[in-house]
């Protein structure tokens, strides 16, 4: 009988180790804690190296943004996901398609114990990629002429992951406001507080919509024609607290201080003016201490207008701070929150796009972000584009 048990546990640990698919465990702090054998053969990454990674490690650039947008919101939200299309990243830089489907392990108080994900080999390839592998294959066929069209296919696809990207992370901040006041709706009545709350979900909804249009602008600058801003004069103190009441909503437990001197309009496109703000206090919620007060400054100085925003935390090295404001930088984010790499690039294109510039400073007492642009008469209120 004692060797009929030995036999049956031998068979269950052999078939968690080379079943057909892939098992790993997250612990509540999203890092891996267990993987099976298969997982690490489709890798070609040995079991304890994977320990301690977070699973969008494993995954492709478009893998990662599809895990952050998508995946890893859902699962939290309803507490499992299922048939997911995801593509893990090899040792070699090749992609493995998997189907992914994820569930949560919660105790009695309904606290996070770890969460299960199952990965089963895709069958078939993303379309994209066949349409890829056939047009490499006319090209080769067809000579000089299809190669130029095939580079024109892949620039292309290499802009509409860029596009995904953009969406992915600017409409984090909006959506994490929306789905914190929807909760919070659920446990209240018609009172004062929930109309404050409708009132900000509102204005997070035509935010979202404004920011789909700046898809289209992140793109034109890659292609050199710059971010298009709409020029007139802004009363830019409502704007920027609004962004600090979304922010606000969607993070409750972060000190959030604003000092907005602002008596008079200034020349800016206010909408962009927000987006750069809520990038750069979402980059400090982030990376900043978590039990330090995250600081805001907006004012005129002279002849140049000015906003500055600071926290405490890791100082940031010399060397990563002459990369900072590239696309996909990204540091090591206190806590669980993850990002894409793009808000600070962003903020940088905002700010240049207005003729001034982003610095940053960072030392042991604190990190500050200054956006500083010079003051200018408004000729007429039509589109600039820089």
């Amino acid at each position: 009988m004692d060797s009929d048990r030995d036999t049956q546990t031998e068979d269950l640990e052999d078939l968690y180790e080379n079943a057909p698919c892939g098992y790993l465990s997250l612990g509540p702090d999203g890092l891996i804690i267990k993987s099976n054998k298969t997982l690490s053969r489709w890798l070609g990454i040995p079991a304890q190296d994977l320990l301690g990674k977070r699973m969008r490690d494993l995954l492709s650039t478009a893998g990662r943004i599809f895990y952050e947008t998508h995946f890893a919101p859902l699962l939290r939200l309803q507490g499992h996901f299922d048939e997911v299309a995801l593509d893990l990243k090899l040792q070699d830089g090749s992609r493995f398609p998997v189907i992914a489907n994820a569930t949560e392990k919660r105790n009695a108080d309904n606290e996070l114990l770890f969460t299960r994900v199952m990965l089963f080999r895709a069958t078939e390839r993303r379309r994209y990629e066949r349409q890829l592998v056939d047009a490499r294959a006319a090209a080769d066929a067809a000579g000089a002429e299809m190669q130029i069209e095939l580079d024109i296919e892949h620039r292309n696809a290499e802009l509409r992951e860029q596009f995904i990207a953009v969406l992915g992370h600017d409409l984090r901040n909006p959506l994490a406001s929306i789905s914190a006041a929807s909760r919070l709706l659920r446990r209240e009545t018609a009172t004062a507080k929930a109309t404050t709350l409708l009132d900000l979900m509102q204005g997070s909804v035509q935010r979202m919509s404004d920011l789909i249009d700046n898809v289209l602008d992140f793109a034109r600058g890659r292609l050199g024609g710059g971010i298009g801003l709409q020029i007139r004069p802004e009363e830019l103190a409502p704007i920027i607290l609004h962004v600090v009441d979304e922010l606000r909503s969607s993070d409750p437990d972060r000190i959030i201080e604003a000092d907005i001197n602002l008596d008079q309009p200034v020349a800016c496109d206010g909408g962009r003016i927000g987006q750069m703000v809520s990038n750069l206090v979402g980059n400090s919620i982030t990376y900043g201490q978590v039990d330090a007060p995250i600081r805001i400054f907006a004012g005129v100085s002279g002849e140049n207008f000015q906003i500055w925003v600071a926290n405490q935390g890791t100082p940031i090295p010399k060397d990563v701070q002459a990369s900072l404001f590239e696309p996909f930088i990204r540091g090591e984010a206190s806590g669980n929150r993850q990002g894409l790499g793009l808000g600070l690039h962003i903020a940088s294109e905002i700010a240049r796009a207005h003729g001034g510039r982003l610095d940053v400073a960072s030392d042991a007492i604190e990190t500050r972000f200054t956006f500083t642009m010079p003051l200018a008469q408004i000729a007429d209120d039509n589109v600039g584009v820089r």
